[in-house]
């Protein structure tokens, strides 16, 4: 059972902005800013790595559609596009956040207690599986 996957399919109801055969994209029910949008591909899966990459290129021209409709419509300079995956994708289902911003909206990153480190380690370990791919 996907809520998301129900929205696609139209069994449930959703207030739906753009759709085409690869994505849809409809208001957040619980909205950081008015205009704030998921996008999220036609296919099930809760990871960025498991979606065909068809669908990922139209989840990203998506978001950009609706970039342009806030700069263009709504006067909006500013903007946040943020995904959570794996695990700590609340729906199971791969979506972007897209939504406007203003300077000084009060939006921001939090970031947790331990917090991450900046080494040379780290990124020639990245590096070196890049390479590799």
């Amino acid at each position: 059972m996907c809520v998301f996957c129900d929205i696609c399919e139209h069994k449930e109801d959703a207030k739906i902005v753009y759709e085409n055969s690869k994505v849809i994209a409809f208001l957040d029910i619980e909205p950081i800013s008015d205009g704030h949008v998921l996008v999220l591909p036609k296919y099930h899966a809760d990871s960025i790595s498991k979606i065909p990459e068809e669908y990922l290129l139209e989840v990203i021209a998506t978001a950009r559609k609706i970039v342009g409709v806030f700069e263009k419509e709504y006067q909006h300079r500013g903007y946040s596009i943020m995904q959570n995956g794996g695990e700590c994708c609340d729906f199971g289902h791969f979506h972007l956040h897209v939504f406007p911003r203003v300077k000084d909206d009060g939006f921001g990153w939090t970031y947790p207690k331990q917090g991450g480190h900046y080494t040379d380690e780290i990124a020639d370990k990245l590096r070196t599986y890049l390479e590799k791919l």
